[in-house]
């Protein structure tokens, strides 16, 4: 009965360690380099079609292999190593999910992210009030819009602007944080026009009361209650709201005035930390390159791009194609004019109280953008 006992022992010892050694080559195989010293390091991002060549680029993983870096799938949807073309493990990057772009920034502030993608204002606010971080390069262009019920007959400026002036109540016009894109674009060009904004719901002489909605996810169930007469978001949010036949695009931001100014107009953009960019500068490389290469391959590929971020966000492929959103990393002139009416703005709606106040665009360059990245990356494509 001893020797029964002893065999009984051996034969779990041996099946335990068979247990280990494929734990031990389950973990090899999904990790080729990363080791204890290689940085972990956390990006940001949002559910929203802007933000779609980081979705790109986790899809396709070792297929923009050339770019200089590529993500290999650790955690679906969670967590990457970056790897360069040679093969060399260069971070883990965790990704984290944020409601909006005021978030993003607030993340940074608590030294929470590494990486992330926001709206250009929300950087800029975040900036202003002193968070150490610098915008990288740009993501893409144009992608905003009003959205009233459906049914609406609202078709362009000149409709809007004769709601605003008929109405014998302030408009209430809702959007989903307080430094997007859409907001501040859209909130900027009525200002300009010469109408009166509040947020102060008693305040009976305003044109337009605007409402702060929280979170894209409440933008379609607070048009649906009649909570806000339109709203403000971004892709893919108002052709959505179309699909479901709960929703009617009435105004593009590139149809604010005045006439042209606001086509191809900027958006969401890519930040770092300081921090990072000072520490590991060869991943902020990696990082700049594969999604520079992730905004020209969804350029060229859109029928798999809409099928990769709608699957990805979970909202219909068929109203994602409908996108007209145009993705470049690239800060050409017009995209840096197009930020410098978004400083204006900020500034003549006394948003910025910090080091941007006053600041001019030419100025304020040095504290807001770190284009050493994206220009090593364009100069060697």
């Amino acid at each position: 009965m001893f020797g029964n006992t002893l065999l009984k022992r051996g034969k779990m010892l041996i099946l335990l360690a068979a247990v280990l050694c494929s734990a031990l080559i389950f973990s090899a195989d999904n990790s080729i380099a990363a080791t204890k010293k290689t940085p972990r390091l956390y990006m940001g991002y949002i559910f929203t079609t802007h933000h779609t060549p980081l979705m790109v680029a986790a899809m396709k993983g070792e297929a923009f292999k050339e770019s200089g870096a590529y993500f290999k799938e650790m955690v679906p949807k969670q967590k990457y190593e970056l790897i360069s073309k040679d093969g060399k493990s260069l971070a883990v990057i965790n990704l984290i999910v944020s409601k909006s772009g005021s978030e993003t920034t607030t993340l940074f502030a608590q030294e929470r992210l590494d990486f992330g993608l926001a709206s250009s204002t929300a950087f800029m606010s975040g900036i202003d009030k002193g968070t150490k971080m610098k915008i990288l390069c740009p993501l893409h262009v144009d992608g905003m819009s009003m959205v009233f019920p459906q049914g609406s007959k609202i078709k362009g400026w000149n409709d809007v602007k004769a709601l605003i002036e008929n109405s014998k109540k302030p408009v209430r016009i809702g959007y989903h944080s307080p430094t997007s894109a859409p907001r501040i674009a859209f909130e900027g060009a009525l200002h300009n026009a010469g109408y009166k904004i509040s947020q102060n719901a008693n305040d009976a002489d305003a044109d337009i009361l605007l409402v702060d909605l929280k979170s894209t996810s409440n933008l379609i169930p607070a048009l649906v209650s009649n909570q806000v007469d339109c709203w403000v978001g971004p892709a893919p949010h108002p052709v959505v709201s179309e699909h479901k036949h709960v929703g009617h695009i009435g105004l593009n931001s590139r149809e604010l005035p005045p006439a042209g100014q606001w086509e191809d107009f900027p958006c969401c953009v890519m930040g770092a930390s300081e921090k990072v960019t000072a520490s590991n500068p060869e991943v902020v490389q990696g990082i700049t390159d594969l999604m520079a290469h992730a905004c020209a391959w969804a350029n060229e590929h859109k029928v798999e791009t809409a099928k990769i971020s709608g699957n990805w966000i979970g909202v219909p492929v068929e109203a994602v194609k409908k996108s007209t959103i145009v993705y470049s990393a690239n800060p050409t002139e017009k995209w840096l004019k197009g930020e410098g009416m978004f400083l204006n703005m900020l500034q003549s709606m006394k948003k910025l109280k910090g080091s941007l106040k006053s600041a001019d665009l030419t100025a304020a360059t040095p504290t807001l953008f770190d284009f050493r990245f994206i220009k090593k990356t364009l100069n060697e494509n």
